[in-house]
């Protein structure tokens, strides 16, 4: 039978995870920053990369074919992927001939627009307006920040005027369930839950409960798996199935939450998901990791979904859509800083 959180689901999540709902370990938060300032902190490993490295190589006294040999082997390291890195420099080679560039401003803006140009048809806001409930289904690799994501999101929802239902569809991972508690506890929200069973069930039964209601979002969790585990890909591929047995127009969007420390690594996660459950969007967390987010571009080449939000902290606001030209600007406020 579903059912909801109970009073110790924040305990046994905090006890299970070692991070408290509001992200903070016990609780505790650090004086919030705005988003334009933590999205440039969670990118300082990748600014080092091109902004430190930039500064550096553009020390130089003109722009030849050896710095642009090191540049390349700069967008190699911060994750851009061979193909990428490839016409990133070839767009700088040919601009830089035919408009005759000298200066290391010149060139770094021109990276600048070029990266632009490839990660802005990324950005693709989420419309929830369409269908009541909207269904939205979260997949993805253990570890890669999912059930953590449908916290942030359900809030994300609910500072746009939403109501939101929370689906513990992730049966397999013993915290799963409290964690997801825990977060529909802090953000005010009912979580249909069962102790173990069918994950399917469970988000069948948490859309006939927000259709009941009169909700506006769901937020259906489901257990982490690695794309070559073929047998929990079907299983998977269940739940979307059963969702459109609840609802024939659903699921309205299916997310998959990537890890950005997993670099290059992301590509193949999208295809595996892709071809399993039909993924319309993205979320990218842990970019204030170890993360280098060259990856994105990597991503808008060779794997073009929409990204939906970006995550570069713990708290329960560090989630936030995707924007093109502030996630470049955040890449190179330093190298502008320092050249």
């Amino acid at each position: 039978m579903p059912g909801f959180f109970r009073k110790s689901a924040r305990r046994d999540a905090v006890a299970a995870t070692g991070v408290s709902p509001e992200g903070a370990p016990g609780g505790s938060s650090p004086p919030r920053r705005s988003w334009a300032d933590r999205l440039k902190a969670g990118l300082a490993r990748t600014r080092r990369q091109l902004g430190g490295g930039l500064a550096n190589l553009f020390g130089r006294r003109k722009i030849d074919e050896d710095l642009l040999e090191e540049l390349e082997a700069t967008l190699l390291m911060a994750d851009c992927g061979v193909e990428v890195t490839q016409h990133l420099i070839s767009e700088l080679r040919a601009r830089w001939k035919a408009e005759r560039l000298e200066t290391a401003s010149q060139l770094q803006q021109t990276l600048a627009d070029s990266l632009l140009g490839i990660v802005a048809p990324l950005e693709a806001a989420l419309d929830v307006s369409a269908h009541k409930p909207c269904i939205i289904m979260l997949a993805g690799v253990n570890g890669s920040g999912k059930t953590t994501s449908i916290g942030k999101l359900a809030k994300y929802f609910q500072t746009q005027g939403k109501s939101v239902l929370l689906a513990a569809g992730d049966t397999f991972r013993a915290a799963a369930r409290e964690q997801l508690m825990a977060w529909g506890e802090r953000n005010g929200v009912t979580v249909i839950a069962q102790e173990g069973g069918d994950a399917a069930a469970v988000i069948f039964d948490a859309v006939n409960a927000a259709r009941a209601r009169g909700i506006d979002i769901v937020l259906a969790d489901t257990a982490g798996r690695l794309p070559t585990q073929l047998h929990l890909m079907e299983e998977i591929a269940k739940v979307r199935r059963v969702i459109a047995k609840a609802d024939p127009s659903g699921p309205h969007e299916v997310l998959l939450v990537l890890d950005a420390n997993i670099g290059q690594n992301a590509l193949a996660q999208v295809k595996a998901f892709d071809a399993a459950v039909g993924v319309t969007g993205l979320v990218l967390t842990k970019l204030d990791g170890t993360a280098k987010g060259g990856v994105v571009a990597a991503i808008a080449r060779q794997c073009p979904k929409p990204l939906r939000f970006i995550g570069v902290g713990e708290a329960i606001d560090d989630l936030q859509p995707f924007r093109a030209r502030e996630f470049v600007d955040a890449l190179f406020d330093a190298a502008e800083e320092t050249a």
